[in-house]
C-alpha cells in the first residue's frame, strides 16, 4: 500500500521539520493547499498550486491581523480516503483554517463534509462539478475558478455554432467527468443537436483505441473528452495516431490547460478550441502575476493555479477587512465585493457560494503562430459570467432563496 504523502512549507517554502506540525494559534492563519503531487493532474495543479498559495501569501504581506500566515501542502493521491484523512487531520489536529485546490470532485465532496462539521472553510481551485455549488453546496465552501457547466456552456455552443451537431463522448467514469458529460449534453440537445454515443473509462487510463474507434465509427461530427489532466493528454495522443485530428471529425477537449498543451505538443493539439477562466499571456496584469509565478516555477501558471493564488488572497483580504475568521462573517463580506485581479476578471459571490467570473473560447495556435512553448491560445472572445455560468434561478443549491 501506498504511504500517504504530507508535507509542510514555511513561509519561505522550504520544506520544514515535522515537529512545526502543531496547531496555530487561534488568532493565526494557516491555508492547507490538498492536491495531487504526483499523478495525473499534477501539472495543472499540485506544486504550481501550493507555489499560488504562497505568491498570496507573500504579496499580502505574509501576515493577517498582526499574525503570521502559515501553509502547509499534502498529496491526496487522487483517493477520496486519503485526501478526506488528511482533511479531517488539519482541521482537527492541525489548525488549518482553509483548505484550497483540491482536484477530483469525489475528494472534494468528502473535504466539503469535515468543513462543514468543523466549521473551518474549503475553496476548491481544480473541483469542477457543478453539484460542488448546486446539489452539494455548503455554507462553508466555495466554488472559485470554473464549473462543468461553464466548460459545457462556453465550449459546447462554440461547437454548435461550427456546425458540431452530432457528438460522442469520451468520459472519465467518476464525478467530473459524468457531470461535464451532463452538461454538455445538456447545451447540445437545447441546440438541437444529437448525442450518437458514449464509452467511458476508469481515472488514470493508458490506452484509449476503444474509445477511440468507437467514436470513429460513430459518424459524429464532434467527439469530445469529458476528462482532464494525464487522461486528456493520453486521448488526445492517440487520437491523433488514429487519425482523428485535422479530419472531416473535431476533437474537442472539454477541459484543457497550458501545462497539457505542452506536454501534448502543438503539432497534435493545434486548432483545439479550449474554455478558461483565466490565460497566463492575456495582458498587462496576467504577464506580472506570472512573471512572479515563472521565477519559482520555470514555466507560466495554468488555469487552477492561478485560482489558487486567487482565492487565498481574496480570503486573506475578507478576514483583514472584517477583523475574523469566522466562516459565516467571511463569505458575507465576500457576497458583497467585486474580485479584480490576476485570475478572476468581473467577480462576484453568489449565495450558492460559486464565484462567478469572465470565462474566455480560445483557440490552441499552430506551432508557427507560437513565440514560446506556453504561448499556446488565441483568446477568440470574452464570455460574462452571467452567461458562462448558471442562474441562480437554475441553481440545485438548498442555500438559494425558495430552494
Amino acid at each position: 500500500m501506498m504511504k500517504r504523502r504530507h508535507f509542510l512549507i514555511g513561509l519561505g517554502a522550504t520544506l520544514a521539520a515535522p515537529a512545526v506540525l502543531r496547531a496555530a494559534p487561534e488568532q493565526g492563519l494557516k491555508f492547507g493547499v490538498l492536491t495531487d503531487m504526483t499523478g495525473i493532474f499534477s501539472d495543472g495543479t499540485g506544486k504550481g498550486s501550493v507555489t499560488g498559495a504562497q505568491l498570496a501569501i507573500d504579496e499580502f504581506g505574509r501576515n493577517v491581523l498582526g499574525q503570521p500566515v502559515e501553509l502547509v501542502f499534502g498529496d491526496h493521491q487522487n483517493k477520496p480516503d486519503v485526501g478526506g484523512n488528511i482533511a479531517r487531520e488539519w482541521y482537527e489536529r492541525d489548525g488549518v483554517d482553509v483548505i484550497l485546490d483540491v482536484p477530483v470532485s469525489s475528494i472534494g465532496i468528502a473535504v466539503q463534509t469535515f468543513a462543514r462539521e468543523r466549521n473551518k472553510m474549503f475553496i476548491t481551485s481544480a473541483g469542477g462539478s457543478a453539484d460542488l455549488s448546486g446539489k452539494f453546496c455548503s455554507p462553508n465552501f466555495i466554488q472559485w475558478t470554473y464549473t462543468t457547466y461553464a466548460l459545457a456552456h462556453v465550449a459546447g455552443k462554440a461547437m454548435l455554432d461550427r456546425g458540431g451537431d452530432t457528438w460522442f463522448f469520451i468520459v472519465a467514469d467518476y464525478a467530473f467527468g459524468q457531470a461535464l458529460e451532463r452538461d454538455v449534453t445538456e447545451v447540445v440537445v437545447k441546440g438541437g443537436g444529437k448525442v450518437l454515443g458514449r464509452a467511458a473509462h476508469p481515472i488514470n487510463t493508458m490506452d484509449f483505441s476503444s474509445a477511440l474507434l468507437k467514436a470513429k465509427a460513430s459518424g459524429a461530427k464532434v467527439i469530445a473528452l469529458a476528462n482532464s489532466g494525464g487522461d486528456a493528454q493520453t486521448a488526445i495522443k492517440q487520437a491523433e495516431e488514429f487519425g482523428l485530428l485535422g479530419g472531416d471529425q473535431k476533437l474537442v477537449s472539454l477541459l484543457i490547460d497550458v501545462a497539457d498543451i505542452r506536454s501534448i505538443g502543438l503539432e497534435s493539439s493545434q486548432g483545439l478550441l479550449a474554455t478558461s477562466g483565466f490565460y497566463w499571456n492575456k495582458d498587462e496584469l496576467t504577464r506580472e502575476f506570472s512573471k512572479r509565478y515563472i521565477a519559482k516555477m520555470g514555466k507560466p501558471p495554468g488555469m487552477m493555479q492561478a485560482g489558487v493564488y486567487s482565492a487565498a488572497l481574496n480570503y486573506m483580504r475578507a478576514v483583514d477587512a472584517i477583523g475574523t475568521k469566522d466562516p459565516t462573517a467571511v463569505v458575507n463580506h465576500l457576497r458583497t465585493q467585486l474580485f479584480n485581479d490576476a485570475f478572476a476578471r468581473n467577480g462576484t459571490l453568489r449565495s450558492d457560494n460559486l464565484m462567478i467570473h469572465d470565462m474566455y473560447l480560445a483557440q490552441v495556435k499552430a506551432p508557427t503562430q507560437s513565440k514560446d512553448p506556453s504561448d499556446v491560445y488565441d483568446i477568440l472572445s470574452t464570455v460574462a459570467g452571467k452567461d458562462a455560468f448558471p442562474s441562480l434561478a437554475d441553481s440545485a443549491c438548498p442555500m438559494v432563496a425558495n430552494k
